[in-house]
């Protein structure tokens, strides 16, 4: 027989322990939980722990569970006393006690009936105000702020806290305190306008302040009012409400959170020990500086006095004479040396110069035009009687054809004295037009009478 199962596909078999384990650790993935139920009975133990029933009745079956509140845990879970017949709502988480095998709600707090009501409103809120942005603001405080407003009760034990750690941070610090009620009808509205108040006043940094309490008694935090006037403050705001534990509507929305109100008075209230040393540093360190400054330039200053220039400061005259001594010298060896280079460049160039002035260039001119001339006279004298030869021919020629040569012979030319065109026709004449007769000596100028056309067989 298997003892680790049952029947072929059946469930496995648990030992008690086993089971007790199963069932603890279903109930511890349940985690935290809220129970509402009335009390009953209540037993204080002489250890310290508390012990009582919650239960209620649904359709005439009444149901119980039993709670613990561990002796650790029963100053915070239980603000105000728990007595039987009280209706409550109970935090807390589910335990197993394995020797008995039975479960129990171990209590972490209590509250009374209709804090659970009060708690929906403050998450509606919550929800609403972390949507418009209200949440997560912080505002650097400043290191040392002129003065610090407080807002909170004069009566209760946050001032005197608060002052009490002001006095032993540095004493007579610049605190305005406003007067307002933190607990009950209204005191939401006062917390609110001390608020206003002092952000008016030209304060640099608002404290709202509160000692512990209940859910109930820290109430008037969590309301809007409180919210808006510590969202619209110019300033840093920090919370002091309650204890480490309480977390309010008025912690969110400030730009800083303090525990309790001594913490708030060590956040904001300047420590004048820590100023007072840092100013002694740094009066040290200033001293310090200045003295190694003085050293250094005492130093310097030895080194100067100590120097070959203001001990004799006459040999600098002897090296700079002797300076300008040997640069005077260097500047006679290369004037001269180059007044004779250019010398010789200036003799080159009046020999360049002579060889290239018009005088002998004309002389050179002269002798190659005689050279040229000899060459060039016998060809010259040739080419001259061969053209004179040619031109009495071509005379003789041009005036065997010449028209003197025929006017000479007894000839003449006829031509209109308006345009001087010779006439070799009659036609086209006029009577009356006048003609210029051209002579071998001589013209002769007519006018004409008559003009006979020649005959159309030509005879």
């Amino acid at each position: 027989m298997d003892s680790g199962g049952g029947e072929r596909g059946g469930p496995r078999i648990l030992t008690v322990g086993e089971l007790t384990t199963v069932i603890k650790g279903r109930l511890e993935d349940v985690g935290r939980v809220s129970v509402e139920g009335e009390v009953s009975g209540l037993t204080h133990a002489t250890s310290g722990h508390v012990y009582y029933d919650l239960g209620d009745q649904l359709r005439g079956v009444k149901s119980v569970v039993r709670c613990i509140i561990w002796k650790s845990q029963v100053a915070r879970a239980t603000r105000t006393p728990l007595a039987n017949g009280d209706r409550v709502v109970v935090h807390g988480r589910l335990d197993v006690y394995a020797p008995r095998g039975t479960y129990s709600l171990i209590t972490e707090r209590v509250e009374a009936r209709g804090i659970g009501e009060l708690l929906a409103r403050l998450e509606e809120l919550k929800h609403e105000l972390s949507g418009l942005g209200w949440f997560g603001r912080a505002r650097p405080l400043p290191a040392l702020p002129r003065r610090i407003g407080v807002a909170t009760s004069r009566s209760g034990a946050a001032l005197h806290d608060f002052l009490e750690t002001r006095t032993r941070r540095w004493p007579g610090f610049p605190v305005r305190f406003t007067h307002c009620a933190v607990q009950g009808a209204g005191a939401a509205e006062e917390v609110a306008r001390a608020i206003e108040r002092l952000d008016r006043s030209g304060v640099d940094v608002i404290v709202v302040c509160r000692g512990g309490g209940s859910l109930e008694d820290l109430w008037c935090f969590n309301e809007r009012p409180v919210a808006e006037a510590i969202h619209a403050a110019s300033v840093p705001v920090v919370s002091g409400v309650g204890h480490e534990t309480d977390l309010t509507l008025c912690d969110l929305v400030a730009d800083h959170r303090a525990h309790t109100p001594t913490d708030a008075a060590q956040r904001v209230v300047p420590l004048r020990r820590d100023l007072t040393e840092r100013m002694e540093r740094g009066q040290g360190d200033l001293v310090d500086a200045m003295a190694a400054l003085l050293e250094r330039a005492d130093e310097r200053l030895s080194r100067a006095a100590r120097s070959r220039v203001l001990r004799a400061p006459a040999w600098i005259l002897g090296e700079r004479a002797g300076a300008l001594s040997a640069a005077g010298r260097r500047l006679t060896l290369r004037a001269g040396e180059r007044g004779e280079r250019a010398a010789a460049r200036l003799a080159t160039c009046s020999a360049r110069l002579g060889a290239q002035s018009p005088r002998a260039r004309l002389a050179r001119l002269g002798g190659r035009m005689e050279a040229l001339a000899l060459r060039l006279g016998v060809p010259a004298r040739e080419r001259c009687a061969g053209l004179a030869s040619r031109l009495e021919v071509a005379g003789r020629a041009l005036e065997a054809t010449s028209p003197l040569a025929v006017l000479g012979r007894g000839y003449s030319i006829t031509r209109r004295a308006s345009d001087g065109v010779p006439l070799v026709t009659a036609g086209g004449l006029g009577e009356g037009e006048r003609l210029e007769t051209l002579l071998a000596e001589g013209r002769v100028l007519s006018r004409v009478e008559s003009v006979e056309e020649p005959a159309e067989d030509g005879a």
